[in-house]
């Protein structure tokens, strides 16, 4: 698996008309290398950090060919989605969630990163888009893109190559996995392998363990 990225993305924190909402979904493409520290990028912001930010969301990573699909969806939002909308930090073709796993190791330019979990879509996408239940859509059509943690530091920049170092989990790609997780009910086998997968966050692991205990104590 290899790749190029087309375009980073930073921002800082500003606020969403007409609820005065501070959002970090503000991005804008920069053109020299930038700093990746454990947290993100140097000069990235993002204000709710109970749900964004923090290690294991460093960095998100957004597939440009959903705008595709977006536009489709809302013809009047085509001539605004495109790279960057969504808040991603990099934008790239040919790597979705169906040849992401879980758990892969991957060198991007100076740094090297581990995929995390998905991106959880929020109400600030239907905010931004101004389309009513839009995080939804995103969600059940499964583009949502991903998070890396940070294993090593390093920078990076547009023309970066992607390259595959690590696969523990080759059975778990995101699509898989959002799959699974998203069913009204899942199986709790299922659930609790997914919850052991390496490189999976923590919170996220827990989440669904609980989860597998609830519907094996709630079976039939």
């Amino acid at each position: 698996m290899t790749s190029t990225v087309d375009q980073v993305f930073i921002g800082r924190v500003r606020l969403m008309l007409p609820e005065g909402e501070a959002s970090g979904i503000f991005k804008s493409a920069v053109d020299g290398p930038v700093q990746l520290g454990p947290t993100g990028l140097e000069g990235d912001e993002q204000a709710d950090l109970r749900h964004h930010g923090g290690p294991d969301k460093a960095l998100h990573h957004y597939p440009a060919e959903h705008y595709a699909l977006l536009a489709e969806e809302w013809p009047q939002c085509a001539a605004m989605v495109g790279p960057g909308v969504l808040g991603e930090n990099l934008s790239t073709r040919g790597l979705t969630e169906h040849d992401v796993c879980i758990g892969d190791v991957l060198r991007i330019g100076e740094a090297e990163v581990q995929v995390s979990q998905p991106r959880s879509p929020c109400w600030k996408i239907d905010l931004r888009l101004k389309v009513k239940d839009a995080s939804r859509f995103v969600e059940a059509a499964g583009v949502t893109g991903w998070y890396y943690r940070v294993l090593r530091e390093g920078r990076l920049c547009a023309g970066d190559g992607i390259e595959l170092l690590e696969r523990p989990n080759p059975w778990l790609t995101l699509a898989e996995y959002w799959d699974t997780v998203i069913a009204h009910r899942p199986d709790p086998a299922a659930l609790r392998r997914i919850a052991a997968a390496p490189g999976l966050a923590a919170d996220k692991a827990s989440r669904w363990l609980e989860r597998a205990a609830w519907l094996e104590a709630n079976a039939g």
